[in-house]
């Protein structure tokens, strides 16, 4: 008898338990993922740096890789409605490993940017199915928190990626087979993942002047994060490249970059929390100007004080994202939120292609330097828009505020497929 207690207890723990575990299959292949990326996003710049190439093309690249990203806000939708999504999540990882093959082929320019613009597209399909997905099986008492680890584990696999590059010969194709093993490798645990797979999704258009109605902060701080992130994250490397810094060097400076983003997320989030979100907006606006400044003034010198200030300004920027989402889900209704988040994510994905493009132009007349410039203007610009909103609006009531989650600019809001919190209890 006592053995059999025993027994159905073991049995009502391990059924308690599975869902946790399957959730954490998404999370394992995410972050999976992340290791291949990060390092592809670090090797680049370094190998057509090291084989002669005009830092034009590795600029090209990255707008093409964002070009691919806005592809993939709209397509990613009618892919998952049509095969659901852990097949979706297959076919777009198989999209990242065929992409890493092509930059095995070697440094070929416009087979690079075909590659990364594939890339682009797959890895923000995969951010919005991956997100989705969780945000249909959480319930609202650990939704934040998994979410939570969701992020920091992207973050953290794309911190292991960059410092990888120091490990790694760049005149063979090692970089790209150790890319293509651990994309394979995250199709392992969605593949054999016990977690249920959502209804199929419904469209959300895109509404930006309704989104801008709701929350004008909002969108400018993802029109003003998508130019930002795109152009720290694809362009930091290609300048320290072209200045002559080793290849460990920007392994080291790519692998501080996301500490920045873990060490100040967490604090301004509590800070948003208890105040108007807009004062921390403004704040964080300001602390990527400062250390955009100071990386001009900078420019060249000791790696150490370079990883400190890019470590801020990665941090301040990425910060921005998380905590515009927040503000904007604050003012929105509740039957806004789809279509909220659709123009949100699209106006993210539109300064990430236009800045980048825009920053590969000026580059080739006034040289690698010229995304911190950009990068300055973007960011003092924001934070004056937000003083002046602060200047002529009302704060947002403390208890419609929600609680703020950490978020990464690397990481797309789910769009088309997302679930509102209640609907999603109403599924289950």
């Amino acid at each position: 008898m006592l053995q059999q207690d025993q027994a159905t207890a073991d049995s009502i723990r391990a059924a308690q338990s599975a869902p946790l575990i399957a959730i954490a299959s998404v999370i394992v292949s995410m972050a999976l993922i992340a290791i291949g990326n990060g390092l592809m996003f670090a090797y680049i710049p370094v190998r057509l740096g090291a084989d002669g190439f005009d830092p034009t093309w590795a600029g090209l690249i990255v707008t093409g890789l964002s070009a691919g990203g806005l592809a993939g806000c709209i397509l990613t939708g009618p892919l998952v409605r049509r095969v659901g999504h852990a097949r979706a999540f297959m076919v777009l990882s198989a999209l990242i490993a065929l992409s890493n093959a092509a930059i095995g082929a070697g440094p070929i320019p416009l087979l690079w940017i075909a590659a990364r613009a594939l890339y682009g597209f797959a890895i923000c399909g995969l951010f919005i199915v991956a997100q989705s997905w969780l945000n249909d099986a959480l319930p609202n008492s650990i939704r934040g928190r998994v979410m939570a680890v969701f992020y920091v584990a992207y973050i953290a696999g794309l911190g292991v990626g960059y410092a990888t590059l120091a490990a790694v010969d760049i005149h063979t194709a090692a970089a790209a087979l150790i890319g293509i093993t651990f994309t394979a490798l995250s199709i392992l645990p969605v593949g054999m993942t016990r977690l249920a797979q959502p209804p199929a999704p419904q469209a959300a258009s895109v509404a930006l002047r309704r989104a801008w109605r709701i929350s004008p902060v909002g969108v400018a701080g993802m029109l003003a994060v998508g130019g930002l992130s795109m152009i720290v994250s694809g362009f930091a490397p290609i300048h320290a490249t072209a200045k002559g810094y080793s290849q460990a060097d920007v392994a080291l400076l790519l692998s501080a970059m996301p500490v920045g983003t873990l060490i100040l997320q967490i604090p301004l989030g509590w800070i948003s929390d208890r105040t108007d979100r807009r004062y921390v907006l403004a704040g964080a606006a300001a602390l990527a100007t400062v250390a955009s400044v100071f990386a001009i003034v900078f420019d060249g010198g000791a790696l150490t004080v370079l990883v400190v200030i890019y470590l801020l300004w990665d941090g301040a920027a990425e910060s921005i994202y998380a905590l515009s989402s927040a503000h904007a889900a604050d003012r929105a209704a509740k039957d806004e939120l789809l279509a909220l988040s659709s123009s949100m994510l699209f106006a993210w994905s539109l300064a990430g292609f236009i800045v980048p493009g825009l920053v590969t132009a000026l580059s080739a007349v006034f040289g690698t330097a010229t995304f911190i410039y950009v990068g300055i203007v973007i960011a003092s610009a924001f934070c004056l828009f937000v003083l002046w909103r602060v200047m002529a609006g009302r704060p947002t009531p403390a208890p419609t505020s929600g609680t703020f989650a950490p978020m990464s600019a690397q990481t797309p809001l789910p769009v088309e497929l997302a679930f509102a919190p209640d609907e999603t209890a109403t599924k289950r």
